[in-house]
């Protein structure tokens, strides 16, 4: 690792910037502590026990056998549905935050992990494969956009709870601000990161390889920053009322992203995802296509899986999404290998623009989207990424028939389409962790019913 560099990305010593979420959708490792990286030994004995159940839940013959269905499915190949489960914020009655036993804040992160991954290995049963890995991300802090002598926030939380409500305040006040609007601020504490994977490996070397491995995005949707900028209510008139500004901020938007993915690029800090990794708004990233050609070690955006989605534009036309969001996604897209494009926005008025996208290959279908459209749109030329309601595991009591009825008719109706099964989007599982087993249970009953 190197020192540190000044380009778009400012890199500053850690300390008084506001954050971003760090972009790991199991455990949030940015809320450690990080001024005290000294486990007890205790903490370690406890982290090398589990990581040594992980490296033998990783051994089993199972997991390679996922790992080539993943590849194969990604491939558009023929195979059957494919069962991926992330609770999200239901992890926190699956493993809540009195069974972690260590006491160091970081090795407390380290323990939820792996017993997250242990979870899903003898537990879910459902096609998550567990790699013999401790992935360790960078150290880092990110200011967010905003807009110069503005201490607004985009986002303020309602509720003290993970998973809560907030409300979006305007930070853009007025168009005349376009000029003030500053970008992203990524602050990366290289030398906290180098003596944590030191200290990785001295617990888990002979079981798990350390390495360093960040997520440094999600989606390249745009809209998100987009509304936490301008606000949502606005935004939905700025639309009729000023279509040249609106213009203007997605055109700032787009060309500061582009620099990050530079700077990420230049700087060799982007990591494959043609792994494990989770892809898209749902899915495993296994895939023999990627990295791309002239792939030296340094990894490029055309090695990788990109997404794209516009949730929060979803009461806008098809029209004026084609307009104002997707020209600038589309450029965006195009920069990486293979994309997905979706999350819970229903694509059924939109998927003929976003079939557009050259390098297109995984399509997320909503609880909200027509099936059957769909279906039709997709046939077997993308992942139909099938996201079912996750309103029926938020009881305390399943409604087992009812989760079977469903399942069977959305098989029913993507018979003929590449298609994965997502649960996600949990906030809760109703106080009841059986209701997630049961689930992945009647799921794959009706699977291999087929």
């Amino acid at each position: 690792m190197t020192g540190h560099i000044k380009m778009y990305m400012k890199l500053y010593a850690i300390g008084g910037i506001n954050v971003f979420e760090q972009l790991n959708f199991r455990v949030n490792f940015n809320n450690a502590d990080y001024s005290d990286i000294c486990f007890p030994d205790r903490d370690k004995m406890i982290l090398r026990e589990l990581g040594k159940q992980v490296a033998e839940i990783a051994s089993r013959p199972i997991m390679e056998e996922r790992k080539k269905l993943w590849i194969d499915h990604n491939s558009l190949k023929r195979t059957r549905p494919v069962l991926l489960c992330d609770p999200e914020n239901g992890w926190n009655e699956l493993i809540p935050e009195s069974e972690i036993k260590c006491e160091n804040s970081v090795a407390r992160h380290w323990e939820d992990h792996l017993r997250k991954q242990i979870f899903w290995g003898n537990e879910m049963n459902d096609d998550y494969v567990v790699e013999p890995y401790f992935n360790l991300p960078y150290v880092y802090k990110e200011k967010p956009w905003g807009v110069a002598g503005s201490n607004k926030k985009g986002t303020e939380k309602k509720t003290k709870l993970d998973g809560g409500a907030y409300h979006i305040e305007t930070i853009l006040e007025d168009y005349s601000q376009i000029k003030d609007i500053t970008k992203p601020q990524l602050d990366i504490d290289y030398k906290t990161t180098e003596n944590l994977l030191e200290l990785a490996h001295e617990i888990f070397d002979g079981y798990l390889n350390a390495r360093i491995n960040t997520v440094w995005f999600w989606s390249f949707g745009l809209t998100d920053e987009l509304v936490f900028l301008r606000g949502m209510d606005k935004l939905m008139y700025d639309f009729y009322d000023e279509p040249e500004c609106v213009h203007e901020v997605m055109k700032i938007l787009f060309e500061g992203t582009m620099e990050r993915l530079d700077f990420l690029e230049s700087n060799n800090l982007l990591c494959l995802n043609n792994d494990g990794s989770f892809v898209g708004s749902g899915g495993m990233g296994f895939t023999d296509e990627l990295p791309a050609e002239a792939f030296d070690g340094r990894v490029r955006t055309k090695d990788m899986w990109g997404l794209a989605e516009s949730q929060v534009t979803v009461g806008i036309s098809p029209g004026m999404f084609k307009e104002f969001i997707f020209p600038y996604q589309k450029k965006l897209m195009e920069r990486f290998g293979l994309t997905c494009y979706g999350c819970c926005e229903p694509l059924d008025e939109r998927i003929d623009i976003v079939k557009t996208v050259p390098n297109l290959r995984r399509v997320s279908v909503s609880p909200w989207a027509n099936k059957e459209v769909m279906s039709d749109k997709l046939k077997h030329d993308y992942i139909y990424s099938m996201k079912p309601s996750p309103s029926h595991l938020a009881v305390p009591k399943m409604d087992e028939e009812l989760v079977r009825k469903e399942i069977r008719e959305a098989l029913r109706i993507t018979r003929d389409n590449c298609v994965e099964i997502v649960m996600k989007d949990n906030h809760t599982l109703g106080n009841n962790p059986d209701n997630i087993k049961n689930w992945v249970r009647i799921v794959r009953e009706e699977i291999e019913s087929l």
